[in-house]
Parts: structure tokens; sequence; C-alpha cells
């Protein structure tokens, strides 16, 4: 049977519609928690092959001019995480496993899995073991670790992981294979965040610590990143602040959202948003940790993906306190589901 390398994979996902891939041996996640160590998933697993995804600049082009709001969340969020992404991981595990290789892959889902997503804690009570040395299903992989493991690039001080092609604009997914592929170095180039601090500046939310970091190590090298306030990120990012989001109905009341995640299904009504083929509405549009990163890169001149035209050609909008409630028409003018 032929073999498989590493070149063969990274043409093939290419062909499929990946925009970026790395390879990873797996002793680089030694020391991950268990709930999250991709080993679990794949114990005979000898390669960790990690997909990169571009989000095309133009889908939060509406966002940024607050007056299209839907291209984000259905294409560059649900729609990448949902379709897309797992029709190319098919087409890859397919092809690996043509060569007679295993080839599992691992999607950028959540699957109520026992790390909660909001905190990234272990909680025990969401399912159980299924042997005493086994961790609880489903492990969580963090896909930025494997991206970094993988060399695609390095964190930002947003947590972020950034890539010298596209900076902060895209999402990773993986797959995990017994094909015993030659594993990238991790990424040496030239530096891509360079601290200029404009994902906390403009993040909504003021989710992201300027000055208190978390270090972790990773296939030996040390990184760090700004500590992230995970529930902020998720009120403002879902459009719990009313001053950034124009379709919070007049009768809301936007501290019921203080202090609570965006993933709970009676927290809807707060924001008065229908979901976008089954994903939340993303009304912030990630507008310190991607828009106002990508922009930096761009005038800096620290990634690939360059433009003919600067994506901010406006000030950056913002509604008047109490804007939603003041403003014209209303609820009462428009279909309970919010579509013609």
């Amino acid at each position: 049977m032929a073999g498989l390398t590493s070149r063969q994979v990274k043409k093939v996902a290419r062909q499929c519609g990946a925009d970026l891939c790395g390879v990873a041996s797996m002793d680089r996640f030694e020391g991950a928690p268990k709930q999250q160590d991709p080993r679990c998933i794949f114990p005979e697993a000898r390669a960790c092959v990690v997909l990169g995804f571009r989000i095309p600049r133009g889908y939060y082009r509406g966002i940024e001019e607050g007056t299209y709001f839907a291209a984000y969340p259905a294409m560059g969020y649900g729609g990448l995480n949902q379709v897309y992404m797992p029709i190319v991981l098919r087409e890859l595990c397919c092809f690996i496993e043509d060569h007679g290789f295993e080839a599992s892959p691992v999607p950028n889902t959540y699957p109520g899995t026992s790390v909660r997503f909001e905190t990234q804690a272990f909680d025990p009570n969401r399912s159980r073991p299924v042997r005493a040395d086994l961790p609880h299903p489903d492990v969580l992989v963090d896909y930025r670790v494997a991206a970094f493991a993988a060399g695609l690039g390095e964190f930002g001080w947003s947590k972020l992981l950034l890539t010298p092609q596209f900076g902060p604009r895209q999402r990773f997914a993986v797959i995990l294979t017994d094909a015993p592929l030659e594993a990238d170095p991790l990424y040496d180039g030239p530096p891509i965040c360079d601290r200029c601090m404009r994902c906390v500046a403009e993040c909504t939310g003021k989710a992201i610590s300027a000055t208190d970091a978390e270090r972790v190590t990773i296939a030996g090298r040390t990184v760090e990143w700004g500590r992230l306030d995970c529930t902020k990120c998720s009120v403002a990012y879902r459009g719990g602040l009313p001053e950034y989001n124009p379709f919070l109905r007049r009768e809301a009341d936007p501290a019921a959202y203080a202090d609570k995640y965006c993933g709970r299904p009676e927290l809807d009504r707060v924001v008065g948003y229908p979901p976008l083929y089954n994903h939340n509405a993303a009304l912030e549009g990630a507008r310190g940790c991607t828009r106002a990163c990508m922009i930096h890169l761009e005038q800096t001149g620290r990634i690939q993906n360059l433009f003919e035209n600067p994506f901010r050609k406006r000030p950056p909008w913002k509604l008047a306190p109490g804007a939603w409630r003041d403003a014209p028409g209303g609820d009462a003018d428009m279909p309970e589901d919010g579509r013609e």
C-alpha cells in the first residue's frame, strides 16, 4: 500500500477548500488537560492535521457599516463551522483513508462537552467516563492550541491565533491520523502581534485585560495572551450591549444580560433578533479582537492578505444611550419573527 506524505495531505487539503494546513506531532500536546487532549480521542494517532479557513474581509462589511448583520454569523461563523468545514474534513479524511490510514475528524463545533465552553472549566456533572482511566466525553480540543502546535501562527494578545496570511480572520478544524506525517516547525517568522492593544481598546465588552496575562507552555514554548473574561465577551458579542445592538426590542431589559453567557436560549428574547442558520446573531462582529486587530495588521503590513482599499472608511458607529427605545418604528411595525 502506497505511503502518504505531509506534502500530499496539504495539497489535497487546499484542493478541497482549506486555506491553510499544518501538521503537529502528537507529543506537542504533552501537558494538555486530559479533557482537552486530542490523544484521548485517538490514542494511536501519530499526527494532528490542522486546517485553517479564512473569513473573507467582506463578511464584516455590513456590520462595520451598521446596515447588514447577517453575512458574518451565517457564513463566517455558523456556515463555516457547521457546513463548509465539515465537508472539507470529510473529503480529506476519505483521501487519507484511501491510503490505508485512519482519519478521525474533530470539527469546530461545541457538542455540550464536559468542559464548559464559557469558562473552560471542567464540569463532572455533564457526563461520565466509560472507563476509570479515561476523561469524560466529550473531549474538547483547543483548536487555537492545535493550530499553534501545527506551526500555523502565533497567539495575539486577544487570545486569537494570528496567522501571517490572514491575521485573526480564520477558523480551524482538526483531523487526527495514524499516518506517519512529518510535523511542521512551530511558527518562527516575523512577529505578527506587536501588542498595539487595539483589541483591548476596541472590545465593546471590555473583556480583554490590558495588563493581566495568562501563560501556557505548548511544545516547549511559553506563550501568553491577555486574560479574557469569557462572560463579558459573550454578552457583548451576542448583542447584550444596547449601544452596539440596533435590533434590541423596546421592551428588552439589557440588565438581564449582565453576567450571563450567550449560549442560553432563555436570553434570546432579550436580544430580540431571530437566529440565523441556527446560529446566534453575533451582533458585535468581533469589533476589537478581529476587526480592530485586522485594521492594524493591514496598516502596518504585518499580514499577507492585503487589499486595494482600507477596511475602515468612516468613524465606527455607536448608538446613543436609550436609542433602542427612542427610535421611530418598533416591534409593532415588524412581523413577529423579524422577517418580511
